[in-house]
């Protein structure tokens, strides 16, 4: 009776042993990515030593990973806004069956060509596009102070996103020039010793040519408007601003202040 417990204890501890070994070696799901690993991805990328493999055990993990990915700096705005028109569209296809492996040069999915337009409810306004191009250049861009205007010249494009993505930035920039000459002649007036948040609002609305425009006038163009406002900003003479005529104007403060 003794040898078979001690048969029965020696079983155990041979299990039990076991048992501690197995969770030893057994290998330990990975931290989610932090900011040292982020910096070690782009490292290895700026390095040429892509493509980098991240291996995960568990999907939440994976899904942290993932939402560290967004601060990776891999690409500069020029590319991303080029990948961006790239791309742009719905998928309408997917071509590769799950699993598949794939190589350089397969079509792995196909975008629809629709315009623009068609996404109007998605976009809601055309401005709204411009503007955020703006703010994607100029993140402290006061696109308030410019919207009044857009909203009655800009219109969704009758072109494939491919295309209207182009014509978007040309727009953006056109808009980031203007705001560059009013910034300057809003300093003017703050040099004069005006320092009302509303100064940059006042001078977009002082050279706004839609302002005081016949009803009866046929519409302006987006490049019409834009280019008038340039050029009467560029006129601009803040010598002849009162602070009487700044206190009249109103309007919300400037986003930039």
């Amino acid at each position: 009776m003794r040898a078979h417990l001690t048969q029965i204890v020696a079983g155990l501890l041979v299990l039990l042993l076991t048992g501690l070994v197995e969770a030893q070696e057994a290998p330990k799901d990975p931290p989610p990515l932090g900011e040292l690993d982020v910096l070690r991805l782009e490292k290895l990328v700026a390095e040429d030593k892509a493509p980098v493999y991240v291996v995960h055990f568990t999907q939440a993990d994976a899904a942290d990973s993932a939402q560290s990915f967004t601060s990776l700096n891999l690409a500069s705005r020029e590319e991303k806004n080029a990948v961006a028109a790239e791309i742009a569209g719905k998928v309408v296809a997917i071509d590769v069956p799950e699993g598949r492996r794939v190589e350089a040069g397969h079509v792995l999915a196909r975008l629809d060509d629709a315009t623009e337009e068609i996404y109007a409810l998605e976009f809601e306004e055309p401005a709204f596009i411009t503007l955020g191009l703006c703010y994607e250049e100029r993140p402290r861009f006061s696109g308030g102070a410019y919207h009044p205007v857009l909203k009655r010249v800009d219109e969704f494009l009758k072109q494939p996103l491919r295309a209207a993505m182009t014509v978007r930035q040309k727009r953006a920039k056109v808009v980031l020039d203007l705001d560059n000459v009013v910034i300057r002649q809003v300093e003017a007036l703050k040099a004069k010793g005006m320092t009302s948040p509303y100064l940059k609002s006042f001078v977009v609305a002082r050279v706004n040519p839609i302002r005081f425009r016949p009803k009866e006038a046929p519409p302006l163009s987006f490049d019409e408007a834009l280019g008038r406002m340039t050029t009467a900003a560029e006129k601009f003479n803040p010598d002849k601003i009162r602070l009487d005529d700044l206190a009249k104007s109103g309007g919300a403060p400037d986003e930039g202040e």
